[in-house]
């Protein structure tokens, strides 16, 4: 069989090939033993396969490459050479794959090979506003500064995501007790007073009828509906890894009624943030549009902004780029126009982005403050109707019995 494999070296080289082997484990197991890393497996005529290292890191961990930064920047403003810093903070690294990818930046760079060159060519490990920024810093002869920029642009949109996240977690843990206990009741408790009710001699009451119904198509086709939850998950992740679904996916997000305009602030306010940082380091505003656009999480929306770069190089405004497309909110037009005609646009899109930020704050907090009792009622309701017609039948039966 023939396998399409991108690998990693130890001095941190990134190569293709097509290998030939009897099965994928023993082509995996001979390439380990040459010293490659695995990052990609495919079969010829097949899909691809998921790959992940024994040790579980196969990727840089976002908190690992800020501390290198961070260390970096440090070494750097304090007098010390390029090459001897990577030499010293290379061997620091833990992460094999990190680890690799330094030694083989260290050698490039002690080649003479540009910090930002060496970057650039794991592109699949590092966002690209990094290696801009970086190119930015070599440029401007400041390269402490703009990776201390970096490392504060991370460190902001980190912690949106961590708050926003850290929202999210009670509502999802409502709702999967709420799963869970609709299940328990489905799948042990009703079963139990369907065999009683089958010797009660009296017709069911309709919501009794419709709980033991459902619980015994539940129970009966308990497996069929596990393999059928996996076969949409699996098709629903194939489909999305497909060329172009992801930024179709993303652009119905946007039209959703209320967390559309909350996802499109979100990557209005990522977009102001990279571009401020990338204007700030000294990079032009053409150039700054296309390295975020590569950076924006939203597909839909980094495809909307190549248009844009392309009106700013046919020689249009930001802000009028932007208004003739129609998909960035007008307060965030309004700020870019007002930037740009006063000549603090750096400034502005920071401005703009925290006041994203906020609302995306407010907005998250109101959608919890409501979706919370909701949630609690819904819960309620539910098992009390189950309850309620799990008991209906007995409740009858001593009527019957005390008249």
């Amino acid at each position: 069989m023939e396998f399409r494999c991108r690998l990693g070296t130890s001095g941190g080289e990134i190569i293709e090939g097509v290998y030939v082997a009897e099965s994928e484990a023993r082509l995996r197991r001979e390439l380990e033993e040459k010293g490659l890393f695995v990052l990609a497996l495919q079969r010829r005529g097949g899909f691809a396969v998921p790959t992940f290292r024994r040790d579980g890191r196969r990727r840089v961990s976002r908190r690992e490459f800020l501390v290198f930064n961070q260390e970096l920047a440090t070494l750097l403003k304090a007098g010390m050479p390029l090459v001897q810093s990577l030499d010293i903070l290379r061997q620091r690294v833990s992460n094999p794959t990190f680890k690799a990818v330094l030694d083989g930046v260290y050698e490039k760079v002690k080649a003479g090979t540009a910090l930002s060159d060496a970057f650039s060519e794991h592109a699949d490990l590092f966002p690209p506003v990094y290696s801009a920024s970086i190119m930015a810093g070599e440029r401007a002869g400041n390269l402490d500064e703009v990776i201390r920029r970096y490392v504060g642009y991370e460190k902001v949109i980190g912690a949106v995501k961590r708050r926003t996240i850290s929202a999210l977690i009670y509502p999802i843990i409502l709702v999967t007790m709420m799963i869970g206990l609709i299940g328990i009741i489905v799948l042990r408790v009703v079963p139990a007073f369907s065999d009683f009710y089958l010797n009660f001699g009296k017709e069911l009451p309709l919501s009794t009828r419709i709980i033991v119904g459902l619980s015994n198509v539940v129970v009966g086709n308990i497996w069929l509906l596990i393999a059928a939850v996996a076969g949409l998950v699996f098709a629903a992740t194939f489909w999305i890894r497909q060329p172009g679904q992801r930024t179709q996916l993303d652009r119905v997000l946007l039209q959703l009624p209320w967390a559309g305009g909350t996802v499109r602030k979100f990557a209005t306010a990522q977009l102001a943030r990279t571009l401020a940082t990338l204007l700030g380091g000294g990079i032009p505003l053409v150039n700054a549009l296309e390295t975020a656009s590569r950076s924006m999480s939203n597909r839909h929306l980094a495809s909307e902004l190549g248009k844009v770069s392309r009106g700013v190089r046919e020689g249009q405004s930001f802000a009028n780029a932007m208004r003739a497309l129609g998909v960035f909110p007008d307060v965030a037009v309004k700020m870019v126009e007002v930037g740009e005609s006063t000549g603090a646009l750096q400034e502005m899109l920071n401005s703009l982005a925290d006041f994203y930020d906020e609302e995306i704050e407010t907005e998250v907090a109101r959608f919890i403050a409501l979706v919370e009792p909701v949630l609690l009622v819904v819960m309620g309701v539910v098992i009390a109707f189950v309850v309620l017609a799990l008991y209906m039948p007995l409740f009858e039966l001593s009527s019957v019995v005390g008249a």
